[in-house]
């Protein structure tokens, strides 16, 4: 394990989406199980070490990669803890709140994940395990009669006033003087008259039925959102005769 440890020192650290996180300064290995829990990363966030959980971390043989499942933005908002002292129990609790790691899980088995890689390693376990299962809601969409739409024409009248230009005769007198010599002598005393014809424009009004525009039903299909809620079953899982008591690491 100690050889282990020391090869990760210095190795690149990537978050489980496989973004680079920074490299690995140091370890903190849990003094009672001697599980590796912790590794101080020098990330460039803060002015000292990220301190980063090691719990189902990833390493191959003879690579200078360690692969954590954390988000490093989780480690970018990790509380710092100063590293310059042993990591208290209530230090330990705030990383283990943040990063939503399990205090009975936090070790990482190194050992046992590189057994094959190795050569080595004779863990093994008492039984195959059990399956946990939960239920997951299936919505299934039908297209189904939702209303009905009716387009109908009726008849309504109003008054409509138009305005038509026309044309009338009118009568007017016209005087002109007669100057002309010749004239003197023709002119006869007696009754006469003259009469002229005046016209005008007359309008007549009739009606015309005219298409004016087409009127029809389209359906439009919209997207939309719509909750579906209901209640489903999960498995939950417990133990017994397992110490699940936080232990101190440094």
């Amino acid at each position: 394990m100690t050889g282990l440890l020391d090869e990760i020192i210095g190795n690149s650290v990537y978050d489980r989406s496989g973004d680079k996180i920074g490299k690995v300064k140091q370890i903190y290995v849990d003094r009672a199980s001697g599980a590796p829990t912790w590794a101080a990363v020098s990330t460039g966030f803060f002015h000292e070490d990220s301190l980063v959980p090691l719990v189902g971390a990833q390493h191959a043989a003879g690579s200078d990669a360690l692969k954590l499942q954390v988000e490093k933005r989780e480690v970018k908002s990790a509380p710092h803890i100063p590293l310059d002292h042993d990591i208290s129990a209530d230090e330990e609790q705030q990383l283990f709140t943040h990063y939503h790691v399990d205090p009975r899980t936090a070790g990482w088995d190194a050992f046992d994940q590189t057994a094959d890689q190795h050569g080595r390693g004779n863990r093994s376990t008492t039984d195959e395990g059990m399956i946990r299962s939960e239920e997951h809601l299936e919505v299934n969409r039908e297209r189904a009669e939702s209303g009905r739409a009716r387009l109908r024409k009726y008849v309504v009248t109003e008054e409509q006033t138009i305005k038509v230009p026309t044309t009338h005769e009118e009568v007017r007198i016209e005087r002109e003087p007669i100057s002309d010599p010749s004239m003197v002598g023709r002119a006869d005393i007696g009754e006469q008259e003259r009469e002229v014809t005046l016209h005008e424009d007359r309008l007549t009004v009739d009606k015309q039925a005219v298409p004016v525009e087409r009127v029809r039903l389209a359906v439009d299909e919209v997207e939309d959102t719509q909750a579906v809620s209901g209640t489903v079953r999960k498995e939950r899982v417990e133990t017994e005769g397992i110490d699940d008591e936080p232990k101190r690491k440094r």
